[in-house]
């Protein structure tokens, strides 16, 4: 069954535990004071409680009951469709350009961005728990206002709670050797069979592969560059944020370094200092490195990433490397560089 709902206006999601918690509280019998706060970065599509001892405090009932507001910006559909790939409801958020539904448009196809993890890409109330969303919608109204992008269609297309099991391509070698064998190697072929068919039949989309783009950031962005290697015909433009190269053992830095056709246009960028985040320096002792050492490196396989894209034989990829000083694995710093990112896939002429 599909389903297709409409959200351009500031969406309220109720605190359904806050009954249960004042029990807990009321239980303890004043044995300590007990706060409960709201997550402030939900995790997927829903709201955390934390329930945690804060002395000498008592419940704020106002700030214990303040929803999330939607923070999207324009004109935004969440579909659902049924996936016979993963055999689940799968979610698609289809973000339409200003004008999309004025008459003189009625013809008009739009170039679309396709947008791994869909759910951090335009709401805060529905980013992954501790960060922050892309601001991918308010970022593509400024430019295309300031008539530095042409209009365009974004897709965000949802991730799971075994996202890394769906996306990855390659088995991590070296953070989890006896893991099960990832099945990223089907996301190409879901994309192609089953997402671009939805999103075509109910939106004004391009469908020629030279104004069709696939993005992603971290394991996304693994996910991204694989599609465009091996669904050329599909997706010619890439957008590809901290890709976490290392799985695999640098196995799509392999796959890429005779490469017989490339994209026409992709963008790369990744930070000085991706591992300056909590458990950074746990992955670089993992691995037998410094801090240091494991940034330099996550640095330069996307600099290499880079440099095999543009040696493609049979074409010449444009291809933009975007190496961010202090940069980090964080939404914070690919929201940041996401503007450029965009100018570059899709500036207006």
């Amino acid at each position: 069954m599909n389903s297709r709902r409409r959200v351009n206006f500031s969406t309220v999601i109720p605190l359904r535990l806050l009954k249960v918690a004042a029990f807990v509280v009321l239980s303890l019998n004043r044995i300590s004071r007990v706060a409960i706060v709201r997550n402030m970065m939900p995790r997927l599509a829903g709201l955390s409680l934390v329930l945690c001892i804060v002395a000498p405090f008592g419940l704020s009932s106002a700030g214990a009951q303040t929803p999330c507001r939607s923070t999207v910006i324009g004109d935004l559909h969440v579909d659902q469709f049924a996936s016979q790939t993963y055999q689940r409801q799968q979610t698609v958020r289809v973000w339409v350009p200003p004008g999309y539904g004025d008459a003189s448009n009625a013809d008009r196809k739009y170039k679309v961005l396709y947008l791994l993890d869909g759910q951090t890409a335009f709401d805060e109330c529905t980013a992954f728990r501790g960060e922050h969303e892309l601001q991918v919608d308010e970022t593509v109204t400024r430019l295309i206002a300031e008539h530095r992008i042409v209009p365009i269609i974004v897709v965000g297309i949802d991730s799971y709670e075994r996202r890394s099991y769906e996306y990855l391509p390659y088995k991590d070698v070296l953070g989890n050797g006896g893991g099960p064998e990832p099945i990223g190697t089907k996301l190409p072929d879901f994309l192609v069979t089953e997402v671009l068919p939805y999103v075509a039949a109910h939106y004004r989309v391009a469908t020629e592969p030279g104004n069709v783009a696939i993005g992603g950031t971290s394991n996304g962005g693994i996910a991204a560059a694989y599609t465009l290697l091996h669904r050329p015909d599909r997706f010619r433009l890439g957008l590809i944020e901290s890709p976490t190269l290392p799985d695999g053992n640098g196995a799509l830095l392999r796959e890429t370094e005779f490469l017989g056709r490339g994209p026409d246009r992709v963008y790369v960028g990744v930070g000085t200092t991706e591992l300056a985040v909590p458990g950074g320096d746990k992955f670089a002792a993992q691995l037998g490195l410094t801090l240091e050492g494991a940034n330099a490196g996550f640095a330069k396989m996307s600099e290499t990433l880079a440099t095999n894209l543009r040696s493609a034989f049979l074409n010449h990829p444009e291809v933009q490397l975007v190496v961010e000083p202090n940069g980090t694995h964080t939404s914070t710093s690919w929201a940041r560089r996401f503007p450029r990112a965009i100018q570059f896939l899709f500036g207006a002429p």
